[in-house]
């Protein structure tokens, strides 16, 4: 996949609109009664960044990252400022904040994932792009020192120095972005006056990684 490991600038997104987006395919029998269905596991998420901008430097530095990225054809980081802690937004991060597996004596590397919803409806979404220096690991509620594991930034795999016992719950609390590409290969700034103009809503849209 090609990916550039940056992430956008925080001032660049002020502003952003977006939201999860699924795809249920509906039949409607002779019957009246409805089959319902999706070929997606997971939602997606889009945002429009870019509108709110009105200084032409901001634009210019937004200009740079698309040609940075060749538009549509690198992905990068986004931070959705909705959803990116494991415990919630105004929430602290905590190492019990996620369930990322069970113990078996011999595991030692563990996926960070995030879930939504409750129970056996719950979704688990795969979170691959952790941040740098946020991610806390704890086995059965007590919190591991930084040394006694190794987290893979790119891929959201964290390693533990030593396997956990039978039955014991790794859970990780961890700040994250999203991965994303533009999804236009076109920027368009309006001129409005000296030093400001105008921009039109740049598309992003999440990528599996």
């Amino acid at each position: 996949m090609a990916f550039h490991e940056v992430r956008l600038p925080a001032r660049l997104a002020f502003g952003s609109t977006g939201g999860v987006e699924r795809r249920t395919e509906i039949v409607t029998l002779g019957s009246g009664f409805e089959r319902r269905s999706t070929p997606w596991a997971m939602g997606r998420r889009r945002y429009l960044i870019g509108a709110n901008l009105r200084s032409l430097a901001d634009m210019a530095a937004l200009t740079d990252f698309f040609e940075a990225r060749r538009g549509r054809l690198y992905g990068f980081r986004f931070r959705d400022f909705a959803d990116w802690r494991s415990g919630g937004p105004g929430q602290a991060v905590e190492p019990t904040d996620q369930v990322v597996g069970d113990g078996d004596g011999a595991r030692t590397v563990f996926q960070l994932i995030r879930r939504y919803g409750e129970g056996v409806d719950a979704v688990e979404r795969t979170i691959a792009k952790p941040v740098s220096g946020t991610v806390r690991m704890a086995i059965d509620g007590v919190e591991l020192a930084i040394g006694a594991f190794a987290v893979e930034t790119a891929t959201g795999r964290v390693t533990l120095a030593t396997a956990p016992a039978e039955g014991a719950v790794v859970t990780a609390g961890f700040e994250f972005d999203t991965p994303v590409r533009f999804d236009a290969d076109r920027i368009e700034v309006t001129l409005e006056s000296f030093e400001a103009g105008r921009m039109a809503a740049v598309p992003l849209i999440e990528v599996r990684v």
